[in-house]
């Protein structure tokens, strides 16, 4: 297999300013990025993600996720399962607030007290959730966050400080006439091209084998991606016969 990153958990914070809660959400994910769980998580920056930061969004096709929204819509989470699967967990700091029997946040630039509360509480909740993802947590604790927050088992076609430069590889291939992103298709060719593997017939389905363990590829569409694969190793295995 691959050797690629060590796993992490990509928080994903909504950060509204047109709210305190979405305050709360940033200032709530850096302090897990940056003092709870820095060797843990990383950010997925929301903007760069919807605008088609295919990093960010190779991450959370490939890593497990945090949604932290400000309130019910969900922002965050949305935008997460639409252009790349369900978060793993998500927190609502609207909800969360009233689940602990907060005051209500306010101020948008700087925080009042009950805002700063939510801002800590978020964040533990946050790492905690980190910890049960990354199997860190202990089992009891782990069912009871997982029944004060919602959870979801990573899709299982889906299995890179900030996601976009986390070091997951992709590479663009046409597939029958679109283009596609695969991750982990570099480090791959390499893999293949280190044991020895010519390029051929042969070889492009046993390079669709490993390809789909990290890519959700259709049934129907194997032929298309097995032409493209042989195709495309052809050519990795044609530069790396160029002398530097």
């Amino acid at each position: 297999m691959p050797d690629l990153p060590k796993k992490k958990v990509g928080i994903v914070a909504c950060s509204g300013e047109e709210l305190p809660e979405g305050t709360v959400t940033r200032l709530a994910a850096l302090k897990v990025l940056e003092q709870l769980r820095p060797a843990d998580t990383v950010t997925i920056c929301l903007p760069l993600f919807l605008a088609g930061g295919e990093g960010d969004r190779a991450f959370a096709r490939f890593y497990p996720t945090v949604a932290v929204d400000g309130c019910d819509k969900r922002c965050a989470a949305r935008a997460t399962e639409m252009y790349s699967g369900k978060p793993a967990a998500s927190v609502v700091v609207s909800d969360l607030v009233a689940e602990d029997g907060m005051g209500q946040p306010e101020g948008k630039r700087r925080l009042n007290d009950a805002g700063q509360q939510a801002v800590e509480a978020t964040a533990e909740r946050v790492a905690d959730l980190v910890d049960m993802l990354l199997g860190k947590t202990a089992g009891q604790r782990a069912e009871v966050l997982a029944e004060s927050v919602e959870v979801s088992e990573p899709e299982e076609a889906v299995q890179a400080t900030c996601a976009c430069g986390s070091g997951i590889p992709i590479q663009e291939v046409a597939v029958d006439g679109r283009v596609v992103t695969l991750i982990a298709l570099p480090l791959i060719f390499q893999q293949f091209h280190q044991a020895g593997k010519m390029p051929g017939e042969e070889t492009a389905r046993e390079l669709l084998e490993v390809v789909k363990i990290y890519n959700p590829i259709l049934q129907e569409e194997e032929e298309d991606y097995a032409k493209t694969l042989r195709r495309e190793y052809a050519a990795f295995s044609e530069k790396q016969e160029v002398p530097a």
